[in-house]
């Protein structure tokens, strides 16, 4: 049995959109609870979580990105006391409060602390439970719950800092990981490969994509045994071809056919089976290298069950 590191952080809880809003703290608290409940818990390495710094955030954004954020983020605080919004509202679905930004920081922290331990050796491979999710968050633009790209930081620190020729990144939501695509696009280091929704939003991932994305856009009430042929089909053969050093998962659960934010037909079952796959690659071309970063999944049922799943299968369990 390898070893598993489980990063999270209380921080990631502080982060809050407003009442009803489905990305909401007790994702976190249906993961832990679930994980506990199973004794899934007990099997990983529980690790700190760092704040990611202003160099490692800028591999994948830009400095006006991140002013913008802070600027809102002072805002707030500012007019706390004399009684102003908790909230600031970036789009309809996407909103800050006073603790946002620490929250996105250390969720980002958490993927760079991953990628360190796993490249040290000191783990195997690396689950981050953590939020705000990431892969909507493109270089300038924070959209679609996501503020900071926790994904596209974590690989260029892998590129950058650790000196890796080659990162895959391996996409399953719903949802189409636009951010990312937009970050990484035309970067000969990185191939990412997803599947999603579409017609869906964000509605973009089938205009033309870079020649290092790979996107299967696939219609809705798709189940999971069509999801699974066109892995084999498309996914397996350029992950193979490009043999990675090192694969990093944007580990969304809103494909789940319990899941009310998509139309997508998966279940727990074949999350654990793309996982399987995921980590097949990883242990042909790069050590087993692993980190998985939480992206969707608000039936907080289903996501905690598939979530177990993802993480049985990266620990062997």
């Amino acid at each position: 049995m390898g070893k598993t590191g489980y990063f999270t952080h209380r921080d990631c809880w502080k982060h809050d959109m407003g009442r009803g809003h489905p990305e909401c703290p007790e994702r976190l608290d249906a993961i832990e609870d679930r994980l506990l409940l199973t004794g899934v818990g007990d099997a990983l390495e529980h690790r700190d979580v760092p704040l990611a710094t202003l160099a490692q955030i800028t591999r994948a954004h830009s400095e006006a990105h991140l002013e913008h954020l802070e600027s809102l983020h002072q805002r707030l605080v500012a007019d706390e006391p004399a009684g102003g919004p908790r909230h600031a509202q970036l789009d309809p679905d996407t909103i800050l409060n006073r603790f946002t930004l620490l929250a996105a920081r250390r969720a980002a922290g958490a993927a760079i602390a991953a990628t360190d331990a796993v490249m040290a050796g000191e783990i195997d491979n690396a689950f981050c439970s953590v939020r705000p999710p990431g892969h909507h968050a493109c270089r300038e633009q924070a959209m679609g719950f996501c503020f900071l790209n926790n994904v596209a930081i974590a690989a260029r620190h892998a590129l950058e800092v650790h000196g890796l020729e080659r990162v895959a990144i391996v996409d399953f939501d719903v949802h189409h990981g636009n951010g990312t695509e937009n970050i990484l696009s035309n970067d000969p280091r990185v191939l990412m490969v997803g599947f999603f929704q579409h017609p869906f939003y964000p509605y973009s991932g089938t205009e033309h994509p870079a020649s290092n994305m790979l996107n299967l856009p696939i219609p809705a009430y798709t189940r999971g045994m069509d999801v699974r042929e066109l892995i084999e089909a498309a996914w397996m053969p350029r992950l193979e071809e490009f043999a990675p050093e090192m694969v990093f998962v944007s580990a969304g659960f809103d494909a789940h056919r319990e899941d009310d934010l998509g139309q997508l037909g998966l279940t727990e079952n074949d999350f654990a089976w793309i996982t399987g796959r995921i980590r097949d690659v990883a242990r042909r071309h790069a050590n087993g290298r692993i980190v998985s970063m939480l992206e969707g999944g608000y039936n907080l049922d289903a996501l905690a069950r598939s979530v177990e799943a993802h993480v049985r299968v990266l620990a062997d369990l």
